[in-house]
């Protein structure tokens, strides 16, 4: 779905989110695999039982997101965005207070929680409340921003840690959410407010569905295989992005290595923007799964080259960087702006369920079956979510909808539709019975 809506951009709302998205992935998660080493060291856990904490409470923090995304739909994103902020900073300063292991375990889940409230699920909801008709732009300008997170924070968190504890650097985080992304939410809740009541006086700007209500299900089904398995690949690396290039023998290399991951993501954006338009958010989708598995053949095939490494975090920052736009943009153009929210809660859900593994099951298997081993598992699991947007593409083409189609793929993709279809012929109205589940 291309716009070709002559509404301006919120520019200066897309500015105040993409400094409180800097933030957020900054200090609520790009810091994490930084620290975890000193937490690991002063609650006596190995880095598996770190790393599984995290993992726990990214899968308690995904059970919570329908619900949390009934609220965007219901209070606004700005005041649910609001509210996270405040918990947020009240969760990193009970982490760093934390006297024992079970109190650290639930600060972390928390953390992990607002992480739900305050990054780009809330973010993009907000974007489309305020001007939908502009929303896709509006959050590729957004992520464009946001993309410098971890180039900001792996070297911020770095400095910090070498001089003064992963509890005071907690601590300083906190006061950042709080003094800082708490007004910006706040302010921008009022955004919202003015929208919903100027859309009372005149005929509501929506997003218009481009499937038709019966396929609606197998695609949905398709689109969150593919984003959760994308997830999984992204969570692992990007907690363990520095820790993985170290064992590959990159040394005190692998953090300069690393910090080039965020202007790459940063650079997807930028191109998607100037040449990007002509293509269908399925197409964008198809493209960064694939970048994403061949990033890690790379890797593999050059360890412990340098430039091989450089190649790597450049390749896999354009795959990153583009499936964060397309998370957003894509259930906008297949499924419309009508209860945004609450879908992307679902979404987030199960992509959450599905990559708060990620964490555990990377170090454990680089423990256990080394790195080279283990970032071969992870390009396989890739693949498998290269296939699931060929699918949906190959569904839109049945369904002579080529606006939507993604370049024709091989017989393991239509195998793939009809996999789906079946999952849909068990679950007749699977949105439906999902939000029954709910009430």
């Amino acid at each position: 779905m291309t716009t070709t809506s002559t509404e301006r951009s919120p520019v200066a709302a897309i500015l105040a989110l993409g400094l409180t998205q800097i933030i957020g992935y900054g200090t609520l998660y790009y810091s994490f695999s930084i620290l975890a080493p000193d937490m690991a060291r002063d609650l006596d856990w190995s880095s598996e039982w770190i790393f599984g904490a995290l993992s726990v409470a990214l899968l308690i923090g995904g059970l919570a997101a329908p619900t949390m995304g009934r609220w965007i739909d219901r209070f606004g994103a700005g005041r649910v965005m609001t509210a996270g902020s405040a918990i947020a900073a009240a969760a990193l300063a009970a982490c760093a207070f934390a006297p024992g292991k079970i109190a650290f375990v639930a600060a972390l889940i928390a953390i992990e929680t607002a992480s739900n409230l305050v990054q780009y699920g809330g973010a993009f909801a907000l974007l489309v409340q305020i001007r939908p008709k502009v929303a896709q732009r509006s959050i590729t300008y957004l992520t464009l921003i946001a993309g410098f997170a971890s180039t900001i924070f792996w070297p911020i968190t770095t400095v910090a840690n070498a001089h003064m504890s992963w509890q005071h650097v907690y601590l300083i985080f906190a006061a950042i959410n709080l003094l800082v992304c708490l007004p910006i939410h706040a302010w921008l809740s009022r955004s919202v407010s003015e929208t919903r009541k100027r859309e009372k006086n005149e005929a509501a700007k929506h997003v218009e569905p481009s499937l038709p209500p019966s396929v609606r299900t197998p695609a949905f089904i398709l689109m969150v295989m593919g984003f959760a398995l994308e997830s999984f690949v992204n969570a692992a690396l990007l907690v363990h992005m520095v820790p993985v290039l170290s064992g590959l023998g990159l040394g005190a290399l692998a953090v300069m290595v690393g910090t080039v991951f965020g202007p790459s993501q940063v650079l997807s954006r930028f191109i998607n923007m100037v040449f990007g338009g002509g293509l269908s958010q399925l197409t964008l989708a198809l493209i960064s799964a694939v970048l994403l598995p061949a990033a890690l053949v790379t890797l593999i095939v050059t360890a412990p080259s340098v430039p091989g490494a450089l190649v790597f975090a450049v390749v896999f920052g354009l795959g990153s960087g583009l499936s964060s736009i397309v998370q957003g943009t894509l259930p906008l153009a297949l499924f419309g702006s009508e209860g945004y929210g609450r879908r992307q809660g679902k979404v987030l859900s199960i992509r959450l369920v599905i990559s708060s593994t990620a964490p555990f099951v990377l170090a454990f298997m680089m423990e256990n079956i080394g790195v080279s081993w283990s970032l071969a598992v992870a390009a396989v699991v890739g693949a498998i979510a290269v296939l699931g947007f060929v699918a949906i593409g190959r569904l839109a083409q049945l369904l002579d909808r080529p606006h939507l189609a993604t370049p024709r793929g091989d017989e393991l993709a239509v195998q793939v539709v009809t996999l789906g279809q079946q999952i849909a012929n068990r679950l007749p109205d699977f949105e439906s019975a999902t939000d029954a589940a709910e009430r």
